[in-house]
């Protein structure tokens, strides 16, 4: 894959970028939407939008200088700032973000759990379409699948498009929740547990510096986001007040224009994905 999509005068457009771009504009749409529809303020949700990427991005960005190649970055702190070049953890983004919303809707009155679940899906579904324009390749292939990318004359897992229809899923998932929630907050943490376990399992087909072991820092990451959200949702279900019973939920577990988009984006994006890696 090209790191460079186009040029635009004196500009230059990366593939990553362009795809992070196109992610968060469908993910800030689909959150402004669902912000009218439940009757929020739309100007708090929009200034919140903002705040949560320049928070994401900036919690990615110090998380992989922190636990990926801390030393690297020691010696040429000046490189810091190129994330041109790549070097985000989404891990480390998720958290810049939780913290970015709780200060947020504390300084707001605006319940953060009721903001989480607004939006969980919306984030997911911007990391799988984020994740079609990732440099970022797995292990070279035990066998010469059909699914296979050449990079550098191997044969490697596509683990950026593993991860897109992963997130995907994940994402009809947590959309169909919205109508089965049994307490507030509860979209948001099965979005933590969901992605961390996504992650977990993407790891062992990547290749990554390792900490304890054979774990990298994703390992050991999204173990933590595991056990945090199987704490807070057995919390929440003991504590919370039960929101909706779930013989009241739709019998489609989402529409049939809900199934119908994601999965025109699942096939838009294999294609997008095995065109700019030929």
């Amino acid at each position: 894959m090209d790191r460079i999509l186009f040029h635009l005068g004196p500009f230059t457009v990366y593939t990553l970028g362009a795809s992070i771009a196109v992610g968060t504009l469908i993910a800030i749409g689909l959150a402004d939407r669902e912000a009218k529809r439940m009757g929020m303020d739309a100007d708090q949700i929009s200034t919140l939008s903002i705040i949560l990427l320049v928070a994401g991005i900036l919690g990615a960005r110090l998380f992989f200088v922190m636990f990926y190649d801390p030393l690297y970055y020691w010696q040429h702190p000046l490189d810091i700032f190129k994330i041109y070049e790549g070097g985000l953890s989404i891990h480390g983004g998720i958290l810049g973000a939780i913290l970015a919303g709780r200060w947020y809707t504390r300084r707001t009155a605006l319940s953060f759990w009721t903001v989480a679940d607004l939006f969980a899906p919306a984030a997911v579904l911007a990391q799988g379409i984020a994740r079609v324009g990732c440099d970022v390749y797995g292990k070279v292939m035990p066998a010469a699948w059909p699914w296979g990318v050449q990079v550098q004359g191997q044969l490697v897992h596509p683990v950026q498009i593993y991860e897109t229809l992963l997130d995907l899923a994940l994402f009809i998932f947590l959309w169909g929740k919205h109508e089965r929630q049994r307490y507030s907050g509860q979209v948001f943490i099965y979005y933590l547990g969901g992605y961390a376990l996504i992650r977990l399992v993407l790891e062992y087909f990547r290749t990554n510096p390792v900490l304890i072991g054979n774990l990298t820092p994703a390992h050991l990451t999204s173990i933590l986001f595991i056990v945090a959200a199987l704490g807070l949702d057995r919390w929440s279900s003991r504590h919370k007040v039960v929101r909706m019973e779930a013989n009241n939920a739709p019998a489609l577990w989402v529409s049939p224009g809900v199934w119908a988009a994601i999965t025109a984006l699942a096939a838009s994006s294999v294609w997008i994905f095995y065109s700019i890696n030929r």
